[in-house]
């Protein structure tokens, strides 16, 4: 079956521009630490960027989740069960997915991403592969609740938020992230959603950093792209030449944080604001939260989330978490 147009909800202005993309930037740069939050990486060209990044030697997490997908099929059929739609939260080029898709039988395929060029390619490619599945592209910011088709409302379903995208959020807005999933997730039937999802481990900082400043400057390029994507869609005058790729590891917090440095003093625009920074002063554009696996369990928990498998590859890099939705409970 050939995939659908797809169900647009992002929210734009007449001129076409992202209103939430704008109101991000706007605010981040004038914080005192100014910052854009990572979500807005992902036009098409961002999104083409992180699938390079993926396939760079040093970045191991993709080939770390792709072996647990490739050696536990069995597993996640036996723990999911049949008959799920699968909703994907950021699919992206969603090359994992058919790994998964293979393995559980499900009834249908709801791909979630804010790119809509790169998502209904994925999508197609995926229809086309299984072409007795139904695929239901949705471009959407899936950071709040998302109104799903109607012809998968009444499925049970199985969140699948693979890459460990829910270290890039800090503590607070993962955990309103997961609860809108349990949100967009229930079904018209009595059965609990489940959630796929993937955290990288903490591990080596030396590992952590190359995978997050590769020697080919591939994640370098994909940090600059934001800076060209305002400049692009919000009319901005930001110097990318005057802006340095700058990764860190932050012990404190268990994460990588991703920087925009200035190498010298700049002023500029942004749909028509001003702002200035000085040489050595940073955008900070990401966080990669690294969890063990009691910090993992804690954060399900507190957004209605019981974990039930946890599966790692063979190296213990990576571990793609099964979780369900709780049931209410009157209980501290």
């Amino acid at each position: 079956m050939a995939a659908r147009e797809g169900m647009a909800l992002v929210d734009r202005d007449e001129a076409g521009v992202d209103r939430a993309f704008r109101a991000d930037v706007l605010a981040g740069l004038r914080q005192a630490q100014k910052a854009v939050p990572a979500r807005w990486f992902y036009d098409d060209a961002g999104s083409q960027l992180f699938e390079d990044i993926t396939r760079l030697e040093e970045y191991y997490p993709t080939r770390a989740e792709t072996e647990i997908l490739e050696a536990r099929s069995r597993a996640f059929a036996m723990a999911i069960g049949p008959g799920r739609a699968v909703v994907e939260f950021g699919s992206g080029s969603s090359v994992k997915t058919p790994l998964l898709l293979s393995a559980i039988k499900p009834a249908a395929y709801v791909p979630l991403d804010i790119s809509g060029g790169f998502l209904r390619e994925a999508a197609a490619r995926l229809a086309h592969q299984f072409p007795g599945l139904p695929v239901h592209p949705v471009e959407a910011d899936f950071m709040r609740e998302v109104a799903l088709p109607a012809s998968v409302s009444a499925l049970p379903k199985l969140g699948f938020f693979p890459g460990s995208t829910i270290g890039n959020m800090v503590p607070r807005t993962a955990v309103d992230l997961l609860r809108s999933m349990r949100l967009t997730l229930q079904a018209d039937v009595g059965v609990q959603p489940m959630l796929l999802i993937g955290m990288d481990l903490v591990k080596n900082p030396r590992v952590l950093i190359a995978a997050y400043d590769d020697a080919k400057g591939v994640t370098a390029a994909f940090n600059l792209n934001l800076v060209h994507r305002i400049n692009r869609e919000l009319a901005s005058t930001i110097p990318a030449d005057a802006l340095r790729h700058v990764a860190r590891w932050e012990d404190d917090l268990a994460r990588v944080e991703m920087h925009l440095e200035a190498v010298r003093d700049i002023a500029f625009e942004v749909s028509g604001q001003h702002f200035a920074m000085q040489a050595g002063e940073t955008i900070h554009t990401e966080n990669s939260h690294k969890f063990t696996r009691r910090s993992g369990n804690l954060l399900l928990a507190a957004a209605g989330w019981t974990p039930r498998r946890r599966w790692l590859d063979s190296a213990r890099r990576f571990s793609l978490i099964l979780a369900e939705a709780t049931a209410p409970r009157n209980a501290p």
